[in-house]
């Protein structure tokens, strides 16, 4: 489920990047990480397994995303996810590493903002 809202996004990001005029200065989108291994291989495999048949319509589309090379979907753990911080309680560690890595603090501990020269 958690697959198929973000692949709308990155289309959806597509289509108004598109629209701008952005794909002159940087290329497409089309990676989208994710941690939960089960997933991916279901999205690659055009095979029907028994196992797999409470799933809808959500994962035909994002097989046929994958399989028109639309889409690549690889794996991402879930410790490199930069947005758990949004989601869920972390160690202090991975907070701090997640909040730099957002840009919100810098290496030294203290926010990007700040009067006169940084």
């Amino acid at each position: 489920m958690a697959i198929t809202q973000a692949a709308k996004e990155i289309l959806w990001l597509q289509v108004l990047l598109d629209e701008i005029g952005a794909f002159k200065h940087i290329g497409p989108i089309s990676t989208l990480y994710a941690d939960n291994q089960g997933a991916i291989p279901l999205a690659r495999n055009s095979e029907y397994h028994a196992r797999t048949k409470h799933i809808d319509i959500q994962y035909h589309f994002i097989r046929e995303l994958v399989t028109s090379a639309k889409l690549d979907l690889r794996f991402g753990p879930s410790s490199d996810m930069i947005a758990d911080i949004m989601t869920k309680s972390l160690p202090r560690a991975r907070h701090q590493k997640h909040t730099q890595a957002m840009g919100l603090i810098g290496e030294t501990g203290y926010g990007m903002l700040c009067e006169g020269v940084c």
